[in-house]
């Protein structure tokens, strides 16, 4: 989208029109779903914190400042709602359990037998996805953070910079070596360090 397009959109959504807002949910709503299931490791939770944000930025987007930089203003509040979510303790992964007494859980009898082959590379997936979330949650939460932006929302490292009003060469640095430690965990995991 153009400046003049994102301006335009930001000033008719902060006079109230639905379907300015809709057309930012619609621009950014992809991004901000992924960065928030990476994050939080659940469909379920990343549904929330999207319903979430949108309420949030509804109403902050009067206050809302354009100076072009709508991108990370947008990634820093739902950075800070992660944040957030994680202090409370409420992202925490669909439970899988051999039967499916615990509530909200996902019968092990039933993941297998769903679609024979689908079902199996479902789980293999589940199994990378948590296994990348367990070494995600070696970094500091501010490398965390930024490579979660990079890699899930694909923020530019320079808008990274500036949502973080840090050096450009601070968050190569950290997104380098939380991904040379994610390399060393992950390896560790399968033997091939």
């Amino acid at each position: 989208m153009d400046p003049a397009q994102l301006r335009a959109m930001i000033a008719s959504a902060q006079k109230g029109s639905a379907e300015a807002y809709q057309a930012m949910l619609d621009a950014y709503g992809p991004r901000l779903y992924g960065y928030f299931l990476r994050a939080c490791g659940n469909h379920h939770d990343a549904e929330d914190l999207l319903g979430e944000f949108m309420l949030r930025m509804v109403r902050r987007l009067k206050d809302y400042d354009d100076r072009g930089r709508l991108e990370p203003w947008l990634f820093r509040i739902a950075a800070n709602m992660v944040r957030d979510r994680i202090r409370r303790g409420k992202a925490n992964p669909t439970p899988l359990s051999i039967s499916a007494e615990v509530e909200g859980a996902v019968s092990l009898g039933e993941r297998l037998v769903a679609d024979g082959p689908l079902a199996d590379a479902e789980m293999l997936a589940r199994e990378a996805s948590v296994e990348l979330n367990q070494a995600l949650d070696k970094l500091d939460s501010k490398t965390r953070d930024m490579m979660l932006l990079r890699h899930f929302a694909e923020m530019s490292f320079k808008e990274i910079a500036e949502m973080y009003d840090c050096p450009l060469g601070t968050v190569l640095a950290r997104v380098h070596r939380g991904l040379r430690t994610l390399k060393e965990v992950m390896g560790k995991r399968h033997g091939t360090d």
